[in-house]
């Protein structure tokens, strides 16, 4: 890869990665558009730019995760789902990828957004903080985040809206999706070195930093960004770019 395939692919996995837009669909029209293969060199940069979004994650929030164990204890609670259902069921949900489901996915999910948001009232989200949360609530957005592994559900979309469906506002619910993401993309990412130990060098040691340095600070500025948009508006412009995004996916990229 060169430097501009480099720095375009890094910018959008630290932009799409924790909005509810899911990652997958973006990054595959983005490596079509400028021709990338699926090679061992693309594999290992992938790896590397998304073990740098979630250590940016790590980075924004390291205060309130040195200081609460009972944060740690909820973020391992939304993990129990995805872990049981990711490792019982891992050969099957290989076979769901393709840019049909994709598509399907951004569609439906771009629905439900506008559905939540059409009906959603402040006064009924009680759940402020991310100390508020509860346990039952905390494994009710493991439950969602399960739906994520239907390839382009996106796992910040399915976790914020178990978040606002069981009663957080729509603040907590993000940062809530961010910190659940801490252990199912760490585990993803082993998972992945480990079904690709053999394809990983560090004979491209240049394109990976530079991929890791601009992802980890795309990804700090994008969540902080989002931060302050989610405590002033709503959800209806994601679901409807979702909506949007999924039928170009569908009618012009159905074929790769």
């Amino acid at each position: 890869m060169d430097i501009i395939q480099i720095m375009i692919l890094s910018i959008v996995e630290g932009v799409t990665e924790f909005l509810p837009i899911s990652s997958t669909g973006h990054m595959i029209v983005v490596s079509h558009l400028l021709d990338i293969p699926q090679s061992s060199v693309h594999i290992n940069f992938e790896i590397t730019i998304q073990l740098s979004a979630i250590l940016a994650i790590c980075y924004q929030y390291s205060e309130k995760l040195r200081r609460s164990l009972n944060l740690w204890k909820k973020i391992i609670v939304s993990f129990i789902p995805t872990g049981v259902v990711g490792l019982l069921f891992y050969k099957e949900i290989i076979t769901l990828f393709s840019v049909t489901t994709v598509a399907l996915s951004f569609i439906f999910g771009g629905i439900i957004f506008l559905i939540i948001e059409r009906f959603y009232r402040e006064d009924k989200n009680t759940t402020k903080s991310l100390e508020d949360i509860t346990y039952r609530q905390s494994l009710m957005i493991g439950i969602a985040q399960v739906f994520s592994f239907i390839p382009g559900t996106s796992r910040s979309g399915a976790t914020i809206i178990g978040g606002l469906l069981s009663n957080l506002d729509r603040k907590t619910a993000t940062e809530f999706s961010f910190l659940c993401a801490i252990p199912v993309i760490l585990a993803a990412t082993l998972f992945s070195i480990y079904k690709n130990l053999e394809k990983l060098n560090i004979g491209d040691m240049y394109a990976l930093i530079l991929g890791f340095v601009i992802t980890f600070f795309t990804t700090l500025i994008t969540v902080r960004l989002f931060l302050k948009y989610v405590k002033r508006y709503t959800f209806v412009p994601f679901g409807i770019y979702r909506i949007v995004f999924g039928l170009v996916l569908f009618l012009f990229f159905g074929d790769i």
